[in-house]
């Protein structure tokens, strides 16, 4: 968590949803040059990447679910709140996290911070209902 911060920062990537799990990394990133989220991947593994842009409007919501219900997925937690190595707890619960940065379509579904928070839960709740169902 300590390196993803440091690289992100570093290359000025803001992290709106992450997922560490055991054998890989889930990230969604925004960064105002067009390589920073790929030199922040490579920083953070020496590995084959899989990177993927995304439609902000139409798909930023859904991959933020997809990410944060990753462990529920693979059965290691039976609600992503209970999942301490993700971005859930923030977007969700309101938790400090300072790897997070909301969207600014994150800020939209609600005006106060209860109201987003609320409404993001809802959002997750319902991906969480058909779990296999959840891919942007």
């Amino acid at each position: 968590m300590d390196a993803l911060c440091i690289f992100a920062a570093h290359y000025e990537c803001a992290v709106h949803a992450y997922v560490l799990m055991e054998n890989h990394v889930h990230l969604l990133v925004t960064s105002p040059g067009s390589s920073g989220g790929i030199d922040l991947a490579h920083a953070l593994a020496d590995v084959e990447l899989e990177v993927r842009p995304v439609h902000a409007k139409r798909y930023l919501l859904a991959c933020m679910r997809y990410i944060e219900l990753n462990p529920v997925r693979a059965q290691i937690v039976d609600r992503p709140a209970h999942y301490r190595w993700s971005s859930y707890r923030a977007n969700a619960r309101g938790y400090t996290d300072p790897i997070v940065t909301p969207h600014p379509l994150y800020y939209a579904l609600g005006r106060s911070l209860e109201a987003r928070r609320a409404a993001y839960a809802r959002l997750v709740r319902r991906g969480f209902a058909l779990p296999d169902s959840v891919s942007p």
